[in-house]
């Protein structure tokens, strides 16, 4: 049996192995270094928050049965993709692979900000009123879909190995897990980290209140993108104790911490403009 062979074998319990060790590992730190009080019940959040998790588990099992790695396999068979196409390093093709789609995960990001109609659908995993391990895999059912759709084109152009995207997306839930948590860094540690991947403070001030603050910091897993493309933030403004974090608008328990009231959000209040290149905050503006 080939590498390709066993992680299209495996990719399943690769995937959850991962998912609970990570999950377990923040959880234990976010208990013994927490960075913020947190305002809302732990049980409430993290009951409907992981509830919706193996919800989107479940439904994107039965939409795409093979996921991501399905597709990697067969654009692979079907000679499709430019590193399918080029003589490429089968270990070029892997690092190239993991680098690309994360690219293009950040883009992904920066439009859901940017797309008024977007914006509703993603506006859900930003007003948590707390963040924590748990608000890293907490996205609306149909943002889920959606972006299973954008990696299947590109995978259908790019062409990476099985290997690549078994990778990437171990890296994807892990970093979201990880820089999502509730947890405290030491500051020079933070400083060095944040040049390599997307540390707790540098990804919670995407998740302030303020438009300014966050519409920046739009990178998951690797950190450059934001330096490169001008949309980096090093600090929130209130600091991380201070900082007041989700939405405006949206600031009640049932409406954004209750499951039946998270997948309602998109779908309340008209639809308006989000600007992604707010630079303040206002009672006119709407998120």
């Amino acid at each position: 049996m080939n590498i390709n062979e066993f992680v299209m074998t495996n990719e399943v319990f690769i995937r959850m192995g991962v998912f609970f060790g990570v999950l377990g590992v923040m959880v234990l730190w976010e208990f013994v270094a927490p960075r913020r009080v947190l305002t809302v019940s732990r049980t409430v959040r993290w009951v409907n928050n992981l509830g919706l998790v193996f919800f989107n588990s479940f439904l994107l099992r039965v939409i795409f049965p093979a996921a991501a790695v399905g597709m990697a396999a067969f654009a692979g068979a079907q000679g499709w993709g430019i590193l399918n196409y080029y003589a490429v390093s089968p270990w070029l093709a892997v690092v190239t692979s993991v680098i690309v789609l994360d690219f293009i995960i950040y883009l992904q990001h920066v439009m859901v900000h940017a797309v008024p109609v977007l914006w509703r659908l993603h506006r859900m995993h930003h007003a948590d009123l707390d963040i924590d391990v748990t608000t890293g895999a907490r996205f609306h059912p149909f943002e889920i879909i959606l972006s299973m759709l954008i990696k299947f084109a590109t995978i259908a152009v790019l062409g990476p190995p099985v290997l690549a995207v078994v990778i990437f997306e171990v890296l994807l839930n892990a970093t979201a897990m990880f820089n999502h948590a509730n947890v405290r860094l030491p500051k020079q540690l933070d400083r060095v980290l944040r040049w390599i991947v997307v540390t707790p403070d540098m990804h919670r001030v995407h998740h302030s209140v303020e438009d300014d603050e966050a519409n920046s910091n739009f990178g998951f897993s690797l950190p450059w993108w934001d330096r490169l493309l001008g949309t980096y933030r090093d600090q929130p403004r209130a600091g991380h104790e201070g900082m007041t974090i989700g939405i405006h608008k949206y600031r009640t328990t049932r409406e954004v911490s209750w499951l039946p009231g998270m997948l309602w959000l998109p779908f309340k209040g008209k639809i308006s403009s989000y600007a992604i290149n707010r630079r303040e905050w206002s009672e006119d503006n709407e998120q």
